[in-house]
């Protein structure tokens, strides 16, 4: 079994964005949202509801099958590794990813794809998003 990111209580969500935080300081060296490989989004004309979009870790992800330098690959037991050297900034990653969970990079103008480290888990205060065991044999839907 492998550990992937799931949203596991969503209705716990307090839309504090720790979690975004997270990953935007450990990944990108950045303290700003905008960096983060997930986001987490208020429902519009719902207060207090909110919307989160991790990467699912697909077994056989459309984000890669998509690219079409191989920039993004299958990593073993879901999800994708990203070659930057290889991105040529088409953004047709982000289109075919299914949960729309790939974030873009508008600075760089590359995508800002999730490791499954779990950083963002050790950070949300309600325990909304976990690292789940998942049959690695399955593709992986969200």
């Amino acid at each position: 079994m492998t550990k992937l990111l799931r949203v596991i209580a969503r209705e716990q969500c307090i839309g504090c964005y720790s979690c975004m935080y997270a990953c935007s300081r450990t990944w990108f060296k950045a303290s700003t949202i905008e960096k983060a490989a997930l986001r987490v989004k208020n429902y519009a004309g719902a207060e207090g509801a909110f919307s989160i979009r991790p990467c699912y870790g697909c077994i056989d992800p459309d984000c890669a099958k998509a690219c079409p330098t191989s920039a993004l690959t299958p990593k073993n037991g879901g999800g994708v590794n990203f070659d930057p050297k290889k991105c040529v900034n088409c953004h047709k990653c982000v289109e075919a990813c299914i949960s729309q969970a790939l974030q873009w990079d508008h600075e760089t103008s590359m995508p800002l794809a999730c490791h499954q480290c779990g950083v963002c888990t050790n950070f949300c205060p309600n325990q909304v998003i976990a690292m789940v065991e998942v049959d690695r044999d399955r593709k992986v839907e969200p």
